[in-house]
């Protein structure tokens, strides 16, 4: 038995060596450099996209800080536009209130005034009614007749003393 060595050199194999080297430099030419640039293009894409998305974020929680502030000034207001509106519907129960005291002290007043004018007014009838009654009277007594002013002049002098007794 002959053992032949695995690895000879020979023209052949020089030949698929050059064939080999001029075909990884035809391909390196031709195939590799528009994939490695294909490659890169895609990585900076990647890259663009991944800076423009770190961008929108910051932009989104800058948006949401800004509208959690104007939320918290808005609630602030609303607190504040409440508190007012019940310390005025509590003016307003206030001066209600005094208005109607008021309205009903003056209806008071009124009608306390009313009545010492009812009661003047039934006063002077009862004086007049007795006057006459006491003419009369005083005419049947007398059986004569006295001047009527005179007469009435006598008993108003007689009621204000009676008057002045109570």
């Amino acid at each position: 038995m002959e053992f032949k060595s695995v690895v000879t050199i020979s023209w052949e194999l020089l030949f698929q060596i050059i064939n080999t080297v001029i075909l990884f430099i035809v391909l390196k030419k031709i195939l590799f450099k528009p994939v490695l640039n294909i490659i890169d293009s895609r990585e900076e894409g990647i890259k663009n996209d991944i800076a423009t998305g770190q961008q929108a974020k910051n932009e989104g929680l800058a948006l949401k800080a800004e509208y959690e502030q104007k939320l918290a000034v808005a609630k602030k207001e609303g607190q504040e536009i409440i508190k007012q509106a019940t310390f005025r519907a509590e003016q307003k129960s206030d001066e209600i209130i005094s208005t109607a005291k008021e309205e009903a002290s003056n209806l008071k007043d009124r009608a306390s005034k009313d009545i010492a004018q009812e009661r003047e007014k039934v006063m002077n009838e009862l004086k007049n009614d007795i006057s006459s009654i006491a003419i009369l009277a005083a005419s049947k007594v007398i059986e004569e007749d006295i001047d009527q002013s005179k007469h009435e002049e006598m008993i108003n002098k007689f009621i204000e003393e009676v008057g002045e007794a109570k």
